[in-house]
């Protein structure tokens, strides 16, 4: 499968990141044109690829990820200073081959996140 996919990994709780809003741009014309805002299901995937294989193209991109968004609901159960981190963007990479996949999962905290491009 070609395309674009994520998923959120809460690694407070060690539970999918169900509900995160991330915002997806592309880079075109000298600027970023954001494409659409998606938001996680219960597995912490968004219900349809991030970008799918027929839209792919050679270009940059960038994923916002809302983590203090996510987070604000539990603040009450959180220590005072656990909202450190309040959006992690952008995450920018390039689609250089159109043919491979591109998963970009997040694994997040209130006060730490990490990326990488998966298999």
């Amino acid at each position: 499968m070609a395309g674009i996919t994520t998923h959120v990994l809460d690694n407070l709780v060690g539970r999918p990141g169900a509900g995160m809003r991330i915002d997806f741009s592309v880079f075109e014309g000298g600027s970023w044109k954001l494409l659409k805002t998606l938001v996680t299901n219960a597995d912490g995937r968004t219900d349809q690829p991030v970008l799918s294989p027929a839209e792919a193209k050679v270009g940059q991109y960038e994923l916002a990820f809302h983590i203090g968004d996510f987070y604000a609901p539990q603040a009450a159960k959180l220590p005072p200073d656990a909202q450190f981190i309040d959006r992690v963007a952008p995450v920018r990479f390039s689609l250089f081959d159109t043919s491979q996949h591109y998963y970009l999962p997040m694994l997040c905290t209130p006060w730490s996140c990490a990326t990488y491009r998966g298999s």
